[in-house]
């Protein structure tokens, strides 16, 4: 994205991390945002914590919001993902008793930046990290996971959108494009 925080692109008269807090705000006790520049996410007057693992990837930043969280568990999102529903948040929020992580699948694929992670994996997580291996399913298979298929989501909300994130210019595009007819939806 040419070197800008995609957190603070504009989207339909929001910035993308204020569309993420709206979004997951209602399903959730707390909120607490993992980043390396506090001073640009001062404005929300939230809580914030570093990454504990310098170059740990998301597996780093999934890692740092549990272990500085207040409960037992931390539902994670990505800063990037402008559509998430609030909805499909207390869906997976919900389930957060009966597994170590609970994380929607799509297509096959784990959405694991929108996923419930219990203090059970913090000591796998960290073994992973200490070994350089930052694939978030990478520790899957020595704890408990439940899945949130996508029958169960697309009652709720189009998963293809819920967990579409901007990472490109071509996303970026189609994000303006699905904000500017969320926002003729909502006149």
């Amino acid at each position: 994205m040419g070197g800008r925080p995609k957190a603070l692109i504009d989207l339909g008269g929001r910035r993308i991390i204020e569309r993420v807090l709206a979004a997951i705000a209602p399903a959730v006790d707390d909120v607490l945002v993992v980043t390396n520049t506090p001073d640009l996410y001062g404005f929300l007057g939230l809580p914030m914590v570093p990454d504990a693992v310098p170059g740990g990837g998301s597996l780093g930043g999934i890692y740092s919001g549990l272990r500085a969280a207040a409960g037992d568990a931390a539902f994670t999102v990505a800063c990037d993902m402008p559509f998430l529903s609030t909805e499909v948040a207390r869906l997976v929020v919900g389930r957060a008793g009966e597994a170590d992580v609970v994380v929607p699948r799509v297509d096959g694929q784990y959405e694991t930046l929108h996923a419930v992670y219990g203090r059970a994996c913090l000591p796998h997580m960290e073994r992973r990290l200490a070994a350089g291996e930052l694939r978030i399913v990478g520790f899957f298979d020595r704890v408990r996971v439940a899945v949130v298929e996508e029958a169960e989501l697309a009652r709720l909300a189009d998963p293809r959108v819920v967990f579409m994130n901007v990472n490109t210019p071509e996303e970026l595009e189609r994000a303006q494009a699905l904000a500017a007819r969320e926002g003729r939806w909502t006149r």
